[in-house]
């Protein structure tokens, strides 16, 4: 297989390496006037925060409340770490403040398992990602039956491996490994099942994330000995002379020249696939006009596309001011947002990992309703295997998701926030990356507020034991209740309005498990 890699003719893939310099070549970066003349989509949306302020989030965002996400790719192959391509270069662990720690597990397991870096790389990884059982119909129709209204792909992530036929970069899934275009099927199938279609993008943070793969051990019989990173035979997929300690994660300290190649990158996943959602993996890439100006090409070619109007959801880790929809990893916000936002998360690790422990259906349900009490979304990775099936855990999830969506999507699909977002003693903790944690401990006096076309729904996220809920916000100083419905329950409950709260009696049988909707109609 690394023989027909090395095949290649260079110079088809050579734009995204237009201006680096390669070891031993010196080349200047692009001028910043050449970042200003980039190619874009003209329309009413320039590179400026001013511009794309006129951006409204459109309404199918809104309705939708739940995606599901396909964080897939070849760093699943060892099922072990989902920063795999990084880590396996890291010969030393370090702690916080830069300490060494000890010797690194991945890297240790990589040489076990695979062989030295210096001669079986992440390059090689690539080859054995076959995903030979991967059925995006039959995943999609599952997807579907959860009440997700979008699906989103990864498209590429840090590790610059695309998982689509790029015509500008040949380490990409059409090329090499499953020998398939897998955002194409992924967008195929969502379209068949009448779900709108996104696409993630990881690729600023590649720079930062190879720099590893410069390196070599610094003690064993190996020691010194460069890894296969240093190879300029492979510097289209590491990345030329990018190691730097001091990089900022997320930093604006890399060269012009990789700045074009990830706009060229990111444009032709728009061009190519015209997604519905696109998504950044972290606050906007290169914000010296090169992060904007792919937004405003993103917008324009949407708007073209349908009369004028602006269908598509840019999203990305940085707050929105009207620019775009803020996006929180593993965290969901304190209240009620001015703005659409969405949380991404995930059952497991990012990549498959064996061993991983799981959310519970509970603790998803739950997280789908607060999030929407809130004014977001939730965007939820299912784990897939290499071969690209699912485990049986991740089915059962899928599964408790759906037969709770069955009931209550009432209160979830097309609703809006309320006064406020809900009541009840649970606290979350501090999320890892902004805003607070995603799951937390719920008890059946913890509730969460949706309305739509005039109905309030309280969403109890337990069952009390002995079968009274109390929704302390709606005493009747809070206004006259009319009715009180119980979703999936055919007959009435009894229900009374006090200066306490508003008391409902729950039937004998649960209605469904996870959590309870109550519909409450009348109030002002």
């Amino acid at each position: 297989m690394m023989s027909r890699i090395r095949s290649f003719v260079f110079p088809v893939f050579a734009g995204c390496l237009a201006g680096f310099a390669l070891p031993g070549a010196a080349a200047p970066a692009p001028a910043k006037s050449a970042l200003a003349s980039l190619p874009m989509t003209e329309g009413r949306f320039q590179a400026t925060d001013e511009s794309l302020r006129q951006y409204q989030v459109p309404e199918w965002f809104r309705d939708a409340k739940l995606g599901i996400w396909s964080h897939w790719g070849p760093q699943c192959v060892p099922m072990k770490d989902s920063w795999y391509a990084r880590r396996l270069y890291e010969h030393e662990t370090t702690d916080a403040k830069g300490k060494v720690t000890g010797p690194s597990p991945v890297h240790t397991f990589h040489r076990q398992t695979y062989g030295h870096p210096s001669e079986f790389g992440f390059k090689d990884i690539i080859t054995r990602w076959k995903a030979e059982k991967f059925d995006p119909e039959a995943l999609m129709a599952l997807y579907a039956r959860t009440g997700a209204r979008y699906f989103v792909s990864l498209g590429i992530h840090h590790d610059n491996f695309a998982l689509y036929g790029s015509k500008i970069h040949r380490w990409n899934s059409v090329a090499m490994g499953p020998r398939r275009d897998i955002v194409a099927e992924w967008q195929r199938a969502a379209a068949r099942h009448g779900l709108r279609f996104g696409i993630t993008e990881h690729l600023a943070a590649s720079w930062w994330f190879y720099s590893p793969s410069k390196g070599a051990d610094k003690t064993g019989p190996k020691a010194g000995v460069p890894y296969d990173g240093n190879d300029p035979r492979y510097a289209d997929l590491y990345w030329p002379d990018n190691h730097r300690p001091s990089f900022r994660y997320y930093g604006t300290d890399v060269p012009d020249s990789f700045k074009e190649a990830w706009y060229r990158r990111i444009a032709e996943i728009v061009d190519l696939y015209h997604p519905d959602l696109l998504y950044s993996d972290s606050p906007l890439p290169y914000p010296d006009d090169v992060g904007r100006r792919l937004v405003a090409h993103y917008y324009n070619a949407d708007a073209r596309r349908h009369g004028g109007r602006v269908e598509a959801v840019y999203t990305c880790k940085e707050d929105a001011a009207g620019r775009w929809v803020r996006d929180i990893e593993r965290g969901v916000r304190e209240e009620i947002a001015p703005e659409p936002w969405q949380t991404d998360t995930c059952i497991g690790n990012w990549y498959y990992q064996t061993g991983y422990k799981y959310k519970t259906s509970a603790q998803v349900v739950h997280m789908l309703a607060d999030i929407v009490s809130k004014n977001g979304n939730l965007l939820l990775n299912f784990p897939q295997r290499p071969d690209g099936t699912l485990d049986e855990p991740t089915l059962k999830i899928i599964a408790d998701l759906g037969d709770w969506m069955a009931v209550n999507s009432e209160a979830i699909h097309g609703t809006r926030p309320w006064k406020r977002h809900g009541e009840g003693p649970t606290k979350l903790a501090k999320g890892r990356f902004g805003g607070l944690s995603d799951t937390g401990s719920y008890t059946a006096a913890d509730f969460r507020f949706t309305t739509k076309g005039g109905a309030l729904y309280a969403i109890a996220l337990g069952w009390p034991a002995a079968g009274r809920l109390l929704v302390t916000c709606l005493a009747s100083a809070a206004g006259t209740v009319a009715e009180v419905a119980l979703l999936g329950h055919a007959g009435r409950v009894e229900w009374r309005q006090t200066a306490e709260g508003l008391e409902v009696r729950l039937p004998d049988q649960r209605p469904c498990d996870l959590a309870y909707t109550l519909k409450i109609t009348g109030l002002p």
